[in-house]
């Protein structure tokens, strides 16, 4: 690869404010309208990730299905942004910012009306995976369009409100849903969202500019196969261990098999395609230390939370006895809490750099993780909002200085190919994260109920445990911490532009 940037990095508008004499570091109103609206579709679609949990169970009786394949309608959007994501740094460089985000809202649109209107089972699965691939490309625009825009010196602010976007949407989806059940059937989801997609397409229509220039790049179709086949097959295994696959379905092992080895050829593929700057993901991203580094503890970190997402509220509804209504509003304050801090650990960011806020955020999930190894079946509700709030803290100070030291270590010519990559670790952590969980709480619980416990009891035992081991995990990412450093910048350049 030539250490000149594609023209894709080259921005007129930043240029001429240096030269006229502007503030380089400030944004032009019509770029900040363009991560401003990316921001808030961004967070309408990644909330659909996480909404729908809460409402299984009613659609189980609505729609007359089984559990196994009421839990389709996530792992199916689950599945397709593992297939899509990867495919995403290939669309980001070969096409212009605006058709692209109106490709990514009008499928999300599209699945939203489709999932509103579905008169059964089959078709709301249909709409779950054309809204998914909406959402597949609107991440992934949304950080390589940052990176591109904004200037080394203030991405920590940036990125800090991109990071309410990525933990804080699938975080308080479950809240949400079970708001909107406990007065409204579950189409609701949809009919209300619907007319904010549609606005947020429309507006992007008239609004978004084209701020990179396509670059001519040839798509490789057998990696597009390999990427399905790796990547899904990962995302399904994992999927499949976290439901503890019902009887008479699929052996987990066997996609996760098949998933490994796939991604094992795909990877040698664009080690190969790379020489000639035409892989699908450009696997160069890893030779940043910084990049490496940030998408470890990220995976660390997404599994916990999507982790946690999972179970706490079988805690809270299976051992404690609240609805869903009330287990929702008791993970508010703690989504609330994530959102409100991001903008300012951002700021700390730019002025400090990652290392203070990561060391001490991977800290605080640590500990709270060891506390809630002591949860039991007569815990408060007190506890364990303490507990979420906490967590909640922790993350919020990890999510920044990762996604902005991670991506701002790479050339400009790799930042698309390092989105692709950070949204496609974010789906395999996040479904290995529900995976262990899940399988180790099921485990231990029919384990102490094979002992003659009772069900909340054993519910109990096997929560405490699948929190063992996510506090274990934790450990890792403190060491890690120490490794993140800020990436090098040229001093007074409004972007790195490559030499």
């Amino acid at each position: 690869m030539s250490d000149t940037a594609p023209p894709s990095t080259r921005l007129p508008e930043t240029a001429a404010a240096t030269k006229s004499g502007a503030d380089p570091e400030a944004l032009t109103p019509a770029n900040k309208l363009v991560i401003n609206l990316l921001l808030v579709s961004a967070f309408v679609v990644i909330l659909n990730e996480t909404i729908m949990g809460v409402a299984l169970p009613h659609l189980m009786v609505d729609l007359n299905i089984t559990t196994s394949a009421a839990q389709w309608l996530t792992t199916a959007f689950l599945l397709t942004m593992a297939v899509v994501i990867p495919i995403t740094g290939f669309l980001l460089q070969r096409f212009n910012t605006r058709p692209v985000y109106i490709a990514a809202m009008s499928l999300f649109s599209l699945g939203t009306l489709i999932a509103a209107v579905a008169p059964g089972f089959e078709v709301l699965l249909v709409g779950r995976i054309v809204q998914a691939s909406g959402t597949a490309i609107m991440m992934p625009l949304l950080m390589t369009t940052a990176m591109t825009l904004v200037p080394p010196a203030s991405r920590g602010r940036t990125m800090g409100n991109i990071s309410i976007v990525i933990s804080v949407a699938p975080a308080i989806g479950p809240t949400i849903s079970g708001v909107i059940l406990s007065v409204l059937e579950w189409r609701w989801m949809f009919i209300l969202v619907l007319p904010i997609a549609i606005a947020a397409l429309l507006l992007g229509m008239a609004k978004v500019k084209n701020v990179t220039t396509p670059v001519k790049t040839q798509v490789d179709v057998l990696s597009i196969i390999l990427a399905a086949l790796g990547f899904g097959g990962l995302i399904f295994g994992l999927s499949n261990l976290g439901e503890g696959a019902g009887e008479g379905g699929m052996p987990g092992w066997i996609p996760l098999v098949v998933g490994a080895l796939a991604l094992g050829v795909f990877v040698l593929r664009q080690l190969v395609l790379q020489r000639t700057n035409s892989a699908l993901l450009d696997l160069r991203t890893f030779t940043s230390r910084t990049f490496t580094f940030s998408i470890t503890m990220l995976a660390i970190s997404m599994a916990a939370l999507f982790g946690t997402i999972i179970l706490l509220p079988i805690y809270m509804q299976n051992v404690l006895g609240l609805d869903a209504l009330g287990t929702g509003l008791l993970l508010l304050p703690g989504g609330l809490v994530m959102g409100l801090l991001a903008p300012f650990v951002g700021r700390f960011y730019d002025k400090h750099g990652p290392t203070g806020l990561l060391v001490t955020g991977s800290i605080i999930v640590s500990a709270v993780f060891w506390s809630m190894t002591q949860l039991t079946q007569d815990s408060s509700f007190v506890m364990v909002l303490l507990a979420h709030i906490g967590l909640s803290i922790g993350l919020a100070l990890l999510f920044t200085p990762l996604f902005t030291a991670g991506l701002g270590s790479l050339k400009p010519s790799l930042y698309s190919h390092g989105s692709a990559m950070v949204g496609t670790i974010q789906q395999l952590a996040g479904a290995a994260g529900v995976a262990l969980f899940v399988s180790v709480l099921t485990s231990r619980t029919a384990v102490e109920a094979a002992a003659g416990l009772d069900d909340v009891a054993a519910t109990a035992a096997g929560i405490q445990s699948a929190f063992m081991y996510g506090a274990i995990i934790s450990l890792f990412a403190i060491v890690v911490a120490f490794f993140v450093r800020r990436p090098a910048e040229q001093p007074g350049a409004p972007l790195p532009m490559g030499h």
